[in-house]
Formats: C-alpha cells, structure tokens, sequence
C-alpha cells in the first residue's frame, strides 16, 4: 500500500479529529486551528477532501461532520479502501461508532449487481443510543 504524505494542514486537521470526542463539522475544526494558522473554512475543507481520498476520514452526512477513520494507522497513515461503511451515532451523547461486516457487504454488492448499477461508495449510519445512554 502507498503510504501518502500528508500536508501540514492535513495532519493538522487529522489530529484534531483523532482526539475528539465526537464528530466535528468544518468550522468547529476551523475554530481549533485558528492558532495554527487556519484563517478560512477552505482550508480546512481541502484538508478534508484528500483526508477523505486517502481514507483516513469520514463524512457523517446526517450530521455534517467528520470523524477520522477507526480503522487508520496512527503513525504511518496507511491507505485503505472500505466497501462500505457503517457507523453507529448516539443521538444520546452523540458517540460515533464506525463497523464493518464483510458479510453485509457481500449482501449489498449482490443486490447492487441485480440492479445493474455501479457503486462508488457506500456509508450507511444508524441512529439510536448506546447502552450507556438507554
């Protein structure tokens, strides 16, 4: 696997998703870079683009947020490529949860396929609340 080198910028705005405790929307990162030189949303939102191309981080559509990626290498920021993804949010204390499930993955492309229909990404998000908040 390609190891990508991540900009100034976008190791900045990894690591401020990496140790957040829930998901973040662009501004929000915007607000905790200001000291580190972010003056504008577009920034950050380009930082997040090539962030999301390398897989690293993911948009959370219902939430307009992004959450670095469960699965990613801290250190060398190995790129990978999920066939679908799957996350769990809290709507209690907005915990986010990110899974995968080959078999379900399996089950989507087979239907995908009867549907003659070519997929280029897949994100499915489950709201409900954790055990900690039922």
């Amino acid at each position: 696997m390609v190891t990508p080198i991540l900009t100034k910028n976008q190791s900045l705005v990894l690591d401020a998703l990496a140790h957040a405790e829930a998901p973040l929307s662009a501004y929000t990162i915007l607000d905790k870079l200001r000291d580190h030189g972010f003056r504008a949303p577009l920034q950050v939102y380009r930082a997040l683009e090539k962030l999301q191309e390398f897989g690293l981080v993911h948009r959370l559509e219902s939430l307009n947020a992004f959450v670095a990626c469960a699965c990613r290498e801290d250190h060398d920021h190995t790129h990978h490529h999920h066939g679908v993804t799957m996350f769990a949010i809290c709507e209690g204390c907005g915990q986010v949860t990110e899974f995968h499930d080959t078999g379900m993955e399996e089950r989507l492309a087979l239907l995908v396929k009867k549907q003659h229909f070519k997929t280029e990404k897949t994100t499915i998000e489950i709201r409900g609340h954790c055990q900690n908040c039922v």
